[in-house]
C-alpha cells in the first residue's frame, strides 16, 4: 500500500486560487456593466418623485412651486411675495445620468402647472421622457 497523502500540494492551491481569482474578476465586471442601468432606474424615480413633491408642496403650502432643471439634477424653488423672487432649496444631484428639460414647471396651489415641460432622463443605458400635464399629472415613458 501506499503512503496517507495529507493537504494539498503547492500547485493544486495555486490553481484554485487562480480559479477563485478568474470567478471572481468576472462577478465585478457584470456587476460594474449594471451600476449605469440601476443609476438611470434611480434618477427617473428620483425626478418623478421630485415632481410630486413639488405638487404637493404648492398645495399644502399654497405657495406657487418651480421645479428647475440642471445637467445634472434639479432645485426646488418656492416663490416669495415679501421679495417678489424665487428662493431656491438645495440641489439634488443624479450621478450617472444628465437631464434635459425644455422648461421649469411651476406648480400652483390648486394643483395645477404653468410652464408644462418635457424631461429627459438618459445615460448609456437608454433614455426616459417624463412629462407634465396641465392639470399636473406626470407621466413617464422609456424613449430609447
Amino acid at each position: 500500500m501506499g503512503t496517507l497523502r495529507r493537504g494539498f500540494t503547492l500547485f493544486e492551491v495555486v490553481l484554485a486560487l487562480a480559479l477563485a481569482g478568474f470567478v471572481a474578476l468576472g462577478t465585478v465586471y457584470s456587476v460594474q456593466k449594471l451600476v449605469p442601468k440601476f443609476h438611470l432606474r434611480s434618477a427617473v424615480w428620483e425626478v418623478t418623485s421630485g415632481l410630486n413633491q413639488a405638487r404637493f408642496r404648492a398645495i399644502l403650502s399654497g405657495v406657487p412651486t418651480r421645479v428647475r432643471f440642471e445637467t445634472a439634477g434639479f432645485v426646488f424653488e418656492g416663490y416669495d411675495d415679501a421679495s417678489d423672487s424665487w428662493r431656491a432649496s438645495p440641489a439634488v444631484i443624479l450621478p450617472g445620468v444628465r437631464i434635459q428639460a425644455n422648461n421649469a414647471p411651476v406648480f400652483h396651489p390648486q394643483g395645477t402647472v404653468s410652464s408644462l415641460a418635457s424631461i429627459t432622463v438618459g445615460n448609456s443605458q437608454g433614455t426616459y421622457r417624463i412629462t407634465i400635464a396641465i392639470t399636473g399629472r406626470i407621466r413617464t415613458v422609456r424613449a430609447g
